[in-house]
C-alpha cells in the first residue's frame, strides 16, 4: 500500500505538481494559461487553507498550498474544507459545487465554466493521489 500524504501537506503538493506535470498534456489542457486559488474554510484544525495552482500555454507550472495569504491569480474560489475535498476525490464535479452555492468564485464566470472540462481532468489526476483527507 502506497505511503498517504495528508491532503494540502508539502508531500501532497509534489506529488501533485509531479503528476499533473507528467498526466496532463497542453492538448489535454486546451493550451490554456490561467491560475487559481482555492481558500478552504473550516479546515480540521480550525485553520484556513489554500490550493494555488497555475497553468502557463497548458503546462502545469506551478502548485502551492499552505495557509494565509494565497498567490495572486486569475480566479479567487472559496469553499469549505469538505466540499474541496469531495472535488479533488473526484466525487463532486467543480462546476456543479459552483452552480449549486457549495462554491463561490471571484473571476470571470463565463471564462470559468469555459475551464471546467479542464478543471474536471485536473481533479481526476489529483483524485489518484493516495491521500489522507
Amino acid at each position: 500500500m502506497p505511503d498517504l500524504h495528508a491532503y494540502l501537506s508539502p508531500s501532497w503538493r509534489d506529488e501533485a505538481l509531479q503528476r499533473l506535470q507528467t498526466e496532463l498534456t497542453p492538448e489535454k489542457m486546451n493550451k490554456v494559461t490561467t491560475s487559481m486559488s482555492n481558500i478552504y474554510k473550516n479546515c480540521p484544525g480550525g485553520e484556513e487553507m489554500f490550493l494555488f495552482v497555475e497553468c502557463q500555454e497548458g503546462k502545469v507550472t506551478r502548485v502551492e498550498t499552505g495557509t494565509g495569504e494565497p498567490p495572486k491569480a486569475e480566479f479567487l474560489i472559496i469553499g469549505n474544507y469538505e466540499t474541496f475535498s469531495r472535488i479533488s476525490r473526484a466525487e463532486l464535479g467543480a462546476q456543479k459545487a459552483l452552480m449549486t452555492g457549495k462554491l463561490k468564485l471571484k473571476g470571470n464566470l463565463a471564462k470559468a465554466l469555459k475551464l471546467a472540462a479542464v478543471s474536471d481532468r485536473l481533479n481526476k489526476v489529483l483524485a489518484q493521489i493516495p491521500t489522507q483527507y
